[in-house]
């Protein structure tokens, strides 16, 4: 079995049928389908630029898009029940976030608090009263971590306006606030601190071998409510750019890491395939550890 634990509907040009159709032609099974709530709370909320990725179905007659809605999720989820598990994670500032969670969960079968991806920090009370309630019901929550600041080619920090969650110091408190929450780490903010000195890296998604003394290695190593699902380009270049280490990073947490996609196609299964990994690290990374997480229903 094959479950995608990091998937969206209704954007890059697919609607539920075509997502559907990519599943079978990749041999996938089961997706989990994650919401993205956009806001206009501040500037840069709103993203014109991704416009043409999104449902046009949902655009406001304001000029403003509110992202990848529950509504649309329930529309894939119950014209293909066997096929999908249903993610929503309401925006904290918004208010009312467990209010929601709960509702969502009792009225629309909603048992993943995700995809978490709005710019605030997530170790902010309104996001950690969120996360409790998640942990609580017994949904894990899948964050999308984009840092606030990167170094500049010069090593000048650069403030990032389209951050989103924070840094890894942000999910530590996070991970020590809610110890009965089980996390998801995702996106680049997450997948460059795999290797040392990440705060020295330019650019966002890093590239050159893997350094010792990545933090996500003492993060796993103490905190047994960290998982990540190897999703979005952000994951494929933290393998790819050193396989030999890739491997061994794999067989070393595969029991908190996820196959995920956060796209379509094949890359990211072809990049699995040729790390040479055991059979029984691989049924834990396609299934396993996503089933334990959030059992289909």
């Amino acid at each position: 079995m094959i479950i995608d634990s990091h998937q969206h509907v209704f954007w890059l040009g697919r609607d539920d049928k075509g997502l559907v159709g990519d599943l079978d032609a990749e041999g996938i099974d089961l997706a989990w389908l994650l919401t993205w709530e956009v806001t206009c709370i501040e500037e840069h909320d709103n993203r014109p630029d991704w416009y043409e990725h999104m449902n046009p179905a949902q655009f406001r007659r304001d000029g403003s898009h509110p992202g990848i809605t529950l509504t649309d999720l329930i529309i894939a989820r119950d014209r293909y029940p066997d096929r999908f598990v249903l993610g929503y994670c309401p925006h904290p500032a918004v208010g009312h976030a467990s209010k929601l969670f709960r509702a969502a969960w009792d009225v629309h079968g909603v048992r993943i608090c995700g995809e978490f991806k709005c710019r605030m920090l997530i170790d902010d009370p309104r996001c950690l009263e969120l996360f409790r309630t998640a942990g609580e019901l017994g949904a894990p929550v899948v964050l999308h971590l984009d840092v606030p600041y990167l170094p500049d080619e010069n090593g000048v920090m650069q403030y990032f306006p389209r951050w989103y969650g924070g840094t890894v110091a942000n999910l530590e408190r996070a991970l020590q606030a809610c110890p009965d929450t089980n996390f998801i780490g995702h996106a680049p903010g997450f997948w460059r601190e795999i290797s040392g000195g990440a705060d020295t890296e330019p650019g966002t998604r890093p590239g050159g071998p893997v350094l010792p003394d990545g933090r996500l290695y003492r993060l796993f190593d103490t905190y047994p409510n960290l998982y990540a699902d190897l999703s979005a380009t952000s994951c494929l270049r933290a393998l790819d750019r050193d396989p030999e280490h890739a491997r061994k990073f794999i067989i070393r947490f595969a029991d908190r890491l996820l196959f995920g996609r956060d796209h379509y196609g094949s890359d990211h299964r072809q990049l699995l395939s040729t790390l040479d990994l055991p059979e029984d690290v691989t049924a834990k990374v396609y299934a396993g550890n996503a089933q334990g997480l959030a059992p289909a229903p």
